[in-house]
């Protein structure tokens, strides 16, 4: 059974954009490497990565919440609607073998820290995750330094600079 990548980030990068791009050569790549991903499943990131991984074959999971009368991606394959903000960000962590964190603002920052916490204190499996972008890589930085110097688990998320490197952790570290 393939393994599900469950990806966060913005949902403003258009066509075009530079992370916009990166999420659509990332979702093709994942794709390529027999992974089925999963998305927030609107537009931007979302998008992007849905549209990559489709056209190589995955299947596209979007994890939907009417709160924007946004129109999900035509590029999911499987729509899962929840009731609020809440239930959706649980269930995007729930599909996930593992999670890739792109460029985003504070809906993405607080997927992240979900994701982040729940590992840290064994409350889910230590599962793969991955970031790309300088900023995370700055965030990262700064709180494995607070959560060394409180006993808890570093390095539970991972920053990487290209698609490349992404994929490859993830296939190296899912079976």
């Amino acid at each position: 059974m393939k393994k599900t990548i469950t990806i966060f980030g913005s949902s403003l990068p258009k066509e075009g954009d530079k992370e916009f791009d990166y999420a659509h050569q990332l979702g093709s790549l994942l794709a390529k490497n027999n992974f089925n991903i999963c998305t927030g499943g609107y537009r931007g990131i979302m998008h992007a990565a849905s549209k990559g991984a489709k056209e190589n074959g995955a299947e596209v999971t979007g994890i939907t919440v009417d709160l924007w009368g946004s129109i999900p991606s035509e590029f999911l394959t499987k729509e899962i609607k929840c009731e609020n903000l809440f239930e959706r960000i649980t269930k995007l962590i729930e599909t996930g073998d593992g999670y890739i964190i792109l460029q985003g603002g504070t809906g993405t920052l607080l997927e992240l820290a979900v994701v982040w916490e729940l590992m840290n204190k064994n409350l889910i499996q230590k599962k793969p995750a991955a970031c790309h972008s300088s900023m995370w890589g700055d965030i990262i930085a700064i709180m494995d330094k607070q959560i060394e110097y409180e006993n808890r688990s570093t390095g539970l998320i991972k920053c990487f600079d290209n698609v490349e490197e992404i994929v490859d952790y993830f296939r190296c570290n899912l079976d």
